[in-house]
Formats: C-alpha cells, sequence, structure tokens
C-alpha cells in the first residue's frame, strides 16, 4: 500500500493537470495490479494479454512497490538511468532539503568509504563523488511487477522506491503490518510518500512530453562490458578450481589431511572447465559501445534539428533497441524469460543474474549451453547496436552538422 499511494497521489496530479486544459503527446496508463504475492499474477496476466500492442508502442514502464523512507534506490534499464539522475536531481529530499539525488551520491560516498567497502562499492563511490557522471541503477531480477514487461517483452523499466531508513522488514505480511506502525516507524507524517509521486510523476511527465527518445545507451554499453568481464572472470575461476581440486586428490591430500577418527566424506568432485571462446561477444561488445556513444552524442547534438516526422521514427528504433536483446528463443529451460542481459537466477529468487543464459550454464556445468548462449547474446548486442546505428544515419541524415 505504501507504493500504492504514492501511485495514486501522482495519479491525482496528472489528472488535475488535465483539467487545467494539458494533454499529453502520448498516452499515460496507470496500473494497480491484483495478486502480486501469488506469482505476480495480475501483471503477468495483462502483460500477455497485451503483449502485440506493449511491443509496438510501449516507451517505458515504471514500478514502485513498497516505499520507506531514507534513500532513492533505483532499479532497471540502464539506458534509462540518465532520466532518474536528472528526475532526482530536481526533487527535495524531505529529511535534508538537498536533492534526492546529492543525498543518494552521499550514500555511496560514504558507504565506499568504509573499511569493508569492497570493489565494487569503491567504484560507485567513485562514480558518486563525481557531478558529471550518472549514478547507475541495479540490475533487475524479480520480485515485483515489473517482471513480465522486462524479461518477457524487453521493454525498458525502472523500479523505484525509498528506503534504508525505518525498516519495515520485520513486520512484512504480518498482521502488525499496520497504518499506525508505518506511520510512527516507517514513514513519520508520510514525507516519503509524496516524495516517490513527485519522483515518478516527474519521470512520467518528461516521458509523456518528450519529442526525442529520453534513452542513453552508453551506460547500457558499458554494463553489458562490465557484465562480460565476470562471466569470464567466473569461468577462469571454476576451471582453476578444478585444477586445483584434481591435483589435491591425485595426491591423496583429503585423505592424508583428514581426522581418522572423524567421519568425512570426500568433497563433490568438480567438472573440468573447458575454455571457451568469448571473441564473438567481444566483438558484439566493442560494437555496441561504438553505436551507443554515436547515437548518444548524435541525439544530443543534433537531436533537436530532426523534423517531428522522423522523431516519431526514432521512439520506434530506440524501442526496437531495447526489445532487441530478448529474443524469442529465450533461456534454458525457462523461455518465457527471453532478456539474455537480466533474469532472476533460476535458483536465487529474486536476485538478478546479469548474462543469464552464459552465467548459469557456466554454474551448472552445461558448456554447450555456454557456447550457444555467447553467440545467441552476441546476436542480440549486434541487433540493439543495429537499431542505434539506424537511429545515428537518421539523425544525421535529417540535420546539418553543428557549427564548429
Amino acid at each position: 500500500m505504501s507504493g500504492q499511494v504514492s501511485l495514486l497521489a501522482e495519479a491525482k496530479a496528472i489528472g488535475a493537470l488535465v483539467q487545467q486544459g494539458w494533454r499529453p503527446k502520448r498516452t499515460i496508463i496507470y496500473l494497480s495490479w491484483d495478486a502480486e504475492e501469488p506469482g505476480l499474477v495480475g501483471s503477468t496476466e495483462w502483460v500477455e494479454t497485451h503483449a502485440a500492442e506493449l511491443k509496438q508502442k510501449a516507451v517505458a514502464y515504471i514500478n514502485s512497490d513498497t516505499n520507506g523512507r531514507g534513500f532513492l534506490n533505483a532499479g532497471g534499464s540502464p539506458s534509462l538511468q540518465h532520466l532518474v539522475n536528472g528526475a532526482a536531481a530536481g526533487i527535495a529530499d524531505p529529511e535534508t532539503g538537498v536533492s534526492v539525488l546529492e543525498r543518494k551520491r552521499a550514500q555511496l560516498e560514504l558507504a565506499g568509504s568504509g573499511p569493508d567497502a569492497g570493489e565494487y562499492e569503491h567504484q560507485l563511490a567513485d562514480t558518486a563523488a563525481n557531478p558529471e557522471r550518472d549514478i547507475p541503477v541495479y540490475a533487475l531480477g524479480s520480485g515485483s511487477d515489473y517482471t513480465a514487461f522486462l524479461d518477457h517483452l524487453g521493454t525498458a523499466v525502472l523500479h523505484i522506491g525509498f528506503g534504508g531508513e525505518g525498516d519495515v522488514g520485520g513486520v512484512y505480511h504480518s498482521a502488525y503490518d499496520t497504518w499506525r506502525y508505518y506511520n510512527r516507524f516507517a514513514d513519520p507524517g508520510f514525507r516519503y510518500a509524496p516524495t516517490l509521486a513527485k519522483l515518478a510523476g516527474h519521470m512520467v511527465l518528461r516521458l509523456a512530453d518528450a519529442r526525442l527518445p529520453l534513452e542513453r545507451y552508453r551506460g547500457f554499453a558499458d554494463a553489458v562490458s562490465t557484465w562480460v568481464d565476470e562471466v569470464k572472470s567466473l569461468a577462469t575461476g571454476r576451471r582453476d578450481a578444478a585444477r586445483a581440486q584434481a591435483r589435491l586428490m591425485a595426491h591423496h591430500i583429503y585423505r592424508l589431511a583428514a581426522d581418522p577418527t572423524r567421519m568425512k566424506d570426500s568433497p563433490a568432485v568438480l567438472k573440468p572447465v573447458p575454455r571457451f571462446d568469448f571473441a564473438r561477444l567481444d566483438s558484439a561488445v566493442g560494437r555496441l559501445k561504438k553505436s551507443a556513444s554515436d547515437f548518444d552524442a548524435a541525439l544530443a547534438a543534433r537531436g533537436r534539428s530532426v523534423p517531428d516526422s522522423m522523431a516519431a521514427e526514432l521512439f520506434d528504433i530506440s524501442r526496437e533497441a531495447d526489445q532487441a536483446v530478448a529474443p524469442e528463443i529465450g533461456l534454458p529451460g525457462r523461455p518465457w524469460y527471453r532478456n539474455l542481459m537480466y533474469a532472476p537466477g533460476h535458483l536465487t529468487g529474486y536476485s538478478a543474474k546479469t548474462l543469464p543464459g552464459i552465467r548459469e550454464a557456466i554454474e551448472d556445468g552445461r558448456w554447450n549451453d555456454v557456447d550457444r548462449y555467447i553467440g545467441l547474446t552476441a546476436a542480440a548486442l549486434d541487433s540493439c547496436a543495429d537499431r542505434l546505428d539506424a537511429g545515428t544515419r537518421l539523425i544525421t541524415s535529417a540535420t546539418p552538422a553543428p557549427a564548429q
């Protein structure tokens, strides 16, 4: 309900604008889902029913679930992280008075300076300390109603909310999850409910009235490059572990080091891990980086000169670029999940697995699927780059080069 009241407040504000004579350039649909907890039933059925129209028309889907107080948490498609950062910079945090974005930067910088901070936290802190760089959105798995949009259709999505203070986890889904508890501990005075409504509302207004796509794809390309490095490291680590174990077994190390007075089974034998050829994937990532940079730069430098007739075509191209990474073939053993960039792990519940076709095949020892999904993932990235290149050509063919 904490996400629901923000959605209703946002819709009420948009309705007031309509009553004053404003009309959006594109349709805004507000959706309140039933049967989320039994298995995302309401949203999934609706997405499947309207799949053809959504693939043809949907620009983006913004989701909110539970909401608390504290710091902005935003997950979703990296192509929309610039939109999130821009909107968050214009919304005041009710506890500090600075912008929601500035407070988020402070949180990340502090987390990255602690003695227990890891490499990822250090990287986020460096990013947060640079006001010229966008704070990235985190990858989504499942657990809320964005799942069918992102994982099945490939629609660009965002999942936003506030938290980190006044944690309500201890009473979630219990008889104590009440208005009184929430108002006293989770968000006293309901200060972050309107903050969430304002943030989502600002993004909705920008998306609804934008003449040109608001996606920026270099952040997506950089994220994919990081994920490719991760799956390479995963394969190397598994290979080294299997080799080390084989050496220990060959020299009877486990038996010699065991306590003879205690019963102890030998460790499960690790499968030898072959070497995989990531060349095609590396090539696709390199191409995607260039295509994304060219598209973003062309849109920034020359987008204003694009005529309205071509601007509409750019939205089609951007939507097709997002959907390109969710081909119909889907993931091994669960083809309903089509997005090859992110999915909930098949054994991790809500948690996201990036490049899941490759990553989980390495984890499960399905070597043929590793090779197969290296090719499929590379092809999906090439298809995304094809659409971005088409967008760049459209922009440059329709506009004169900027003056030097």
